[in-house]
């Protein structure tokens, strides 16, 4: 009975430390919780032990998911399968670095950047793989080399904005759901402040980091301006003491397009890839199903998104919060 006792005390601690490294039930995705959360908790727990940083996990993934693209280029099923494992693989590990930073509380800007980072890196080793690889595989684009690296530049600035839109609902939607300390939201002008703040010559590296990244939430922000309205509202009107009636109501509405912002990050994309090289053997698909389906996604996602902000800021501005 004792020893009973023992092994569900560990089970049960098990299970609450894992739940601790989860960013929130809202924002995490079925496939992920069932297999790659898990993966990436006993990789965070190896790590721990053994010292490792999250970037370092980071850094090992961007290793891997390179090596997945370079499996993609060969016209040879069981090179390809090889590829999606080491995808799979750089994945978890991917999972694994945001969990170790989380249960390790190892938070920096410079690992956000990193973990945005890396998965670009995957997926341009993957794009360059399959134009290569159909350049010399397909008659139409042996005919025709340029075309499909074009279609791939189109995709991949798709696909950035895709990833970019998707990460920042879902952290304005933490902030709202467990306030600063459980989200990752940056302003552009506080970036911007300190950038100013930092000097070239003894902060090259940092400044430089620090310039990519503002840039890239000037985007967010720009493609946003019915959040930012509310954003500035809420501000005026409250500093940083936003009312739990307005975080519960936000949430409600907000929560729904969670899913989106889960389809446009990676797994759905990794079975789309997958079904195009493994079944379909047909890499180029990939790139009409980025440029189809996710866009008319990511241009809904951001419709709705931007209604409810809007409806938000009116209900700010009547004073429904005070």
């Amino acid at each position: 009975m004792a020893e009973g006792n023992k092994t569900a005390d560990r089970k049960g601690g098990f299970m609450s430390g894992y739940k601790a490294t989860l960013k929130s039930m809202d924002t995490e995705e079925t496939f992920d919780l069932i297999f790659y959360r898990p993966i990436g908790y006993m990789w965070a727990l190896l790590a721990k032990k053994l010292g490792i940083t999250p970037n370092v996990i980071t850094i090992a993934s961007i290793f891997l998911g390179v090596a997945s693209g370079i499996c993609f280029y060969y016209n040879n099923v069981w090179i390809n399968i090889a590829g999606a494992l080491l995808l799979i693989w750089a994945d978890s590990f991917d999972s694994a670095d945001g969990q170790l930073a989380r249960m390790t509380k190892q938070y920096s800007r410079l690992g956000r950047i990193l973990d945005g980072v890396s998965g670009d890196i995957w997926f341009f080793a993957i794009y360059v793989a399959i134009c290569l690889r159909e350049n010399v595989t397909s008659e139409f684009f042996m005919s025709h080399h340029w075309v499909i690296w074009v279609v791939a530049v189109v995709t991949g600035l798709c696909h950035a904005v895709q990833a970019a839109m998707a990460d920042y609902y879902r952290q304005f939607h933490l902030y709202f759901l467990k306030g600063e300390d459980g989200s990752e939201l940056e302003r552009a002008s506080l970036l911007w402040d300190k950038f100013h703040s930092l000097s070239w010559r003894k902060n090259f590296f940092q400044k430089l980091v620090l310039m990519f990244y503002t840039n890239y939430t000037v985007g967010q922000e720009k493609r946003t301006p019915q959040m930012q309205k509310l954003r500035n509202a809420l501000r005026e009107r409250f500093g940083n003491k936003i009312p739990q009636k307005f975080r519960d109501e936000f949430r409600v509405l907000s929560k729904p397009l969670m899913k989106y912002t889960n389809i446009l990050s990676f797994n759905t994309r990794t079975f789309a890839l997958f079904a195009a090289i493994l079944i379909f053997r047909m890499p180029w698909l990939y790139f009409a199903f980025e440029l189809t389906a996710l866009n008319i996604l990511l241009v809904y996602m951001m419709w709705r998104h931007e209604r409810i902000c809007k409806r938000m800021y009116n209900a700010v501005e009547t004073g429904d919060y005070d």
